[in-house]
């Protein structure tokens, strides 16, 4: 079994060599965004340096140059999530923009007053808002999943909300704010059961497991490059062919056309119907470069170095006297957010930032989950395959600090 040479992957991300406050940076902020690693970066300064130019409508060496890079990325992608063809493969800003696309495209011209939208409660702000937005506009109703104390969905509440009217189930893969990892393929199975179709949130699981979307059967399928180490302002849309050949555009303008009179348009095939104007073309490079690299390390390696770095960091911080970890399901990848007593999750993170250590803190856009636990916020701390347990405890050595002044 292929193991991280941790090594010699620290080596390929330059961010990890900055230092703040004079010590060297702990970066547990991973949910949030990921570091680049030096192939990414490569990748977008080479097509700035070298061959910068506008992609599909031109005939010049520059211009075939992008577009081959570009349309390569998407044959990346298209692997990567084992579509069933790269015209499945729509390149947007990223998970929120995916989803926006979704409802309006799909929901604003297929779901009537009356249907039913099924979320759970620990969803991301972009995983509720335009599901509310479509609901108030349509006369869609919009339901909520619970879940336990754990952190854990209730399947059995899932079951029940379930009906003959749910036309959609929208339900993230791995929470971003408890690192639960939800049973999607099951979830699926039985929404198709009741005739609705699945929107799969998976912008924290791309970089955590190795997904299939033929073999979760998910109809639609978003997450974000800068979540898999490569560029912001990127990100994807899978979607199903029949599904995404029926919906009208998104977006009205230049590459999404096949012609245009004063009389009509007509749009252009897929994936371009969904992809107007320049797009960010040394971004999708990128990401291109991104997916290969992540595939070099291999999926096996990162879960199961993973998991030791998850089980050593639960050990380690549930030592620290007072400290409540919010989200222990059985299921969960590398992602730790707790509280301290008396002392605000704003305050730990700006004291543990003087000690070099980066963590995020507030309601990591989920309040409703912040709800559910009746706290304002948490600091959580996010780990991925460049991390160590040493920082682990570099993390702990803050606490202890941050316990001493607020007791």
């Amino acid at each position: 079994m292929k193991t991280i040479d941790i090594r010699k992957v620290r080596r390929d991300f330059p961010n990890l060599r900055v230092k703040v406050h004079g010590k060297p940076l702990v970066y547990f902020d991973n949910a949030a965004t990921t570091f680049k690693p030096r192939p990414v970066i490569e990748a977008v300064a080479g097509y700035y340096q070298e061959y910068t130019s506008n992609v599909h409508r031109g005939i010049h060496e520059l211009s075939e140059k992008a577009t081959a890079a570009y349309e390569g990325a998407r044959d990346k992608v298209q692997q990567f999530l084992n579509a069933r063809g790269s015209k499945e493969i729509i390149f947007t800003r990223g998970t929120t923009e995916s989803i926006n696309l979704v409802a309006y495209s799909y929901g604003r011209h297929f779901l009537k007053s009356g249907d039913e939208i099924l979320i759970s409660e620990m969803e991301h702000h972009s995983n509720i808002v335009p599901w509310q937005m479509l609901c108030e506009e349509k006369g869609c109703v919009l339901k909520v999943i619970p879940f336990n104390d754990q952190g854990e969905l209730s399947y059995e509440e899932f079951e029940k909300l379930l009906t003959a009217k749910t036309r959609l189930l929208s339900i993230v893969y791995i929470s971003n704010s408890l690192g639960t990892v939800n049973p999607v393929k099951k979830m699926i199975k039985a929404a198709h059961g009741r005739g609705a179709l699945v929107l799969v949130d998976a912008a924290q699981a791309v970089s955590h497991r190795a997904i299939d979307v033929q073999d979760l059967d998910c109809d639609f399928l978003a997450f974000s490059g800068h979540k898999l180490f490569g560029p912001t302002g990127t990100g994807v849309l899978y979607g199903k062919a029949q599904l995404l050949d029926a919906m009208p555009p998104f977006h009205g303008g230049g590459d999404m056309i096949s012609s245009v009179t004063f009389q009509k348009t007509t749009y252009a095939a897929l994936p371009y119907k969904f992809e107007a104007g320049t797009p960010h073309v040394a971004g999708v490079i990128g990401l291109g470069a991104a997916v290969d690299y992540v595939l070099s390390v291999g999926f096996n390696a990162i879960e199961g170095y993973e998991q030791k770095l998850l089980e050593y960091g639960t050990k380690a911080l549930s030592a620290v006297p007072g400290l409540k970890l919010i989200g222990t399901a059985k299921e969960k990848v590398s992602i730790l957010s707790f509280v301290l007593p008396n002392a605000h999750a704003h305050d730990i993170g700006t004291l543990v930032n003087d000690e070099g250590v980066a963590i995020r803190t507030g309601h990591h856009c989920t309040q409703p989950v912040m709800k559910h636990f009746g706290v304002p916020a948490t600091s959580r701390a996010s780990l991925t395959f460049y991390n160590t347990a040493e920082e682990i405890d570099a993390l702990v050595k803050a606490l202890r600090k941050v316990r001493e002044v607020f007791s």
